[in-house]
């Protein structure tokens, strides 16, 4: 795919994006939970590891290296699983009472995957690699 490392760029960028969108919301506290706000929980900032990672995968998806391509490779697939570790944990009904899922959990799920599958197609011309 010629538009891979772009479409992963935009993707990486937009799950960033979505750390600030809520994710749950917890009606008996009437609390919305954020990638970054999560207080009166033990959640912590579940969002910065995304900010993180996915700051550094975006970096990698604009370097035209064969490295870059393989350690982007391992970078978006921590961001996906964290997402999905997100997913679960906040998720998960405690005490009775289970959290109304929120679009920006569904986004985060959605963009992490997508940036994954788009860093197994790297844009890479061999012949200038081998020489």
């Amino acid at each position: 795919m010629k538009h891979s490392q772009t479409i992963g760029f935009i993707a990486v960028v937009l799950a960033i994006l979505v750390c600030f969108m809520p994710w749950v919301f917890i009606e008996s506290r009437n609390m919305t939970i954020t990638g970054f706000k999560a207080e009166g929980t033990r959640f912590g900032r579940p969002g910065m590891f995304i900010v993180y990672m996915g700051s550094i995968a975006a970096l990698l998806f604009l370097i035209p290296k064969i490295w870059a391509k393989r350690v982007n490779v391992f970078l978006t697939a921590m961001v996906f699983a964290w997402a999905v570790r997100n997913y679960l944990i906040l998720t998960t009904c405690a005490a009775g009472e289970c959290p109304k899922k929120q679009i920006g959990l569904f986004l985060l799920l959605a963009f992490s995957a997508i940036t994954m599958v788009m860093s197994f197609l790297p844009k890479i011309d061999l012949s200038k690699q081998q020489q």
